[in-house]
């Protein structure tokens, strides 16, 4: 009977050890744990226990009991779950605040920022915990930690991929501005992550622009962004960044591909460097985008036949922004050529490019507005244009409905409106306010009757 009943526990032991070795072997342990499982999880189990404990009374107590438990089932079972990284964070840090010395501190830190590399390795998501990790040094170490937390935030951004959050980019250009503020890099450095850090967002917003919610969320991180950037931002400053390297090696490709974009950018087209780098970079390598370039470069000199030109075999070979931005120079070839029509179609067609974009709608409707006398034939000294200049405002506003360009928008409506025909001369021209009217001329649009 004792050699049976030895049998039997020793049976149920081991029936009790399948489980528990089958879940382990999903959390990746190692050969060790898997050879003496009831160490695992037995420290498994106090952890949990210690968490759990924390989130109820919110006492880090529990956290820094976890902390050996913790520590062990990272080491031996790394994959335990995704949790086991966030509270890590949790229990690090909690170790970090009441480390008893530099030295102990420099450790602990040393080892969440190895625990972020285990996530990484575990599960993924490169950038998004590469960027954690920046931001993670960012807030223990402040300013002392610069140097770490800078080249942590470009590893990130040069990574990319769709898991890189998007508010890291903003980071991303506070962190580069501290860096070159603190003397370790030139101004260039500034000009070149905004354009990468741009870029990205644009991308974000495109991919997201369905979501009113996503989008408006990406327009604040785009709007930080430029915030950032707007010390280095003037023309001038751009000139003065970029014409030292310009005059040094002004064959550089890819060193006028950036002069180029950037001025472009931020709209400093009329400087003679601007005109000498798209003149160099489109000799040396024409192609859609530099073509785009000398587009822009004869619209500032008034060019507007050559813009033309320039800007439609750009079209034939840009897609996504750079075809949004190709459409809307061409509208302004047009506009400064006097070519309504084929202005309008092509910010119509800059519209169909970007849907997140209003400033196509703008111009519509500063077109509409320049050109009140084409529609005479309404018998109120073409004011009806005013009416559809105002509908495109409308509209601009609500596919950007951003501070920057409601304000802008609301300042055309309320004086377009103040151009509006009077009660008395609607009347007399056999127009009723509210009714739907086509305005004549060029313009051409059904719209609403308004009086002031």
């Amino acid at each position: 009977m004792k050699t049976l009943r030895t049998l039997t526990i020793g049976t149920l032991m081991a029936a009790a050890a399948l489980p528990a070795m089958a879940q382990m072997e999903k959390w990746g342990c190692n050969e060790e744990a898997l050879a003496n499982p009831q160490p695992m999880m037995e420290a498994v189990s106090l952890y949990q226990e210690n968490v759990k404990q924390y989130k109820a009374s919110k006492d880090q107590r529990y956290l820094q009991e976890a902390y050996p438990q913790w520590k062990t089932i990272v080491a031996n079972c790394p994959k335990q779950s995704k949790n086991l990284y966030i509270n890590g964070a949790n229990i690090l840090k909690v170790m970090i605040a009441n480390a008893k010395s530099a030295e102990e501190k420099a450790a602990y830190i040393e080892e969440l920022m190895a625990m972020y590399d285990t996530r990484i390795a575990k599960y993924g998501e490169a950038a998004k915990y590469t960027a954690k990790k920046a931001n993670e040094l960012e807030e223990i170490l402040k300013e002392d930690g610069l140097q770490q937390y800078y080249a942590l935030y470009s590893e990130a951004v040069k990574i990319g991929g769709d898991d890189l959050e998007a508010a890291y980019l903003v980071k991303y250009m506070e962190a580069t501005i501290n860096y070159v503020r603190a003397g370790y890099a030139e101004p260039t450095l500034v000009v070149d992550n905004y354009d990468i850090a741009s870029d990205l967002l644009e991308d974000e917003l495109q991919k997201n622009a369905a979501d009113s919610v996503k989008a408006a969320t990406i327009r604040g991180y785009i709007a930080g962004v430029e915030a950032a950037f707007s010390p280095y931002a003037t023309c001038d400053q751009l000139v003065e960044i970029y014409s030292k390297k310009f005059e040094a090696d002004p064959e550089n490709v890819e060193l006028l591909k950036k002069i180029t974009g950037i001025m472009m950018r931020k709209r400093c087209t009329e400087q003679d460097l601007f005109f000498r780098a798209t003149e160099n970079l489109y000799r040396l390598e024409p192609s859609p985008a530099t073509a785009m370039r000398m587009g822009q470069m004869c619209i500032s000199k008034k060019q507007y036949h050559d813009a033309v030109k320039y800007l439609n075999d750009a079209i034939q070979g840009v897609s996504g922004k750079d075809k949004y931005n190709a459409y809307l120079f061409l509208g302004y070839a047009h506009t400064g050529a006097k070519n309504w029509s084929a202005a309008r179609t092509a910010y119509n067609n800059a519209a169909a490019a970007d849907a997140t974009k209003g400033e196509p709608y703008m111009r519509i409707a500063l077109l509409y507005a320049s050109t009140v006398s084409s529609a005479s034939e309404d018998n109120v000294g073409g004011k009806s244009a005013y009416w559809a200049a105002v509908d495109k405002l409308q509209r601009s506003k609500s596919v950007e409905p951003t501070e920057e360009n409601i304000e802008a928008c609301n300042s055309l409506i309320s004086s377009y409106a103040s151009h509006f025909p009077s009660k008395t001369d609607a009347f007399m021209a056999g127009l009723e306010n509210g009714k739907a009217y086509r305005v004549p001329g060029w313009i051409g649009e059904t719209t609403i009757v308004r009086t002031r």
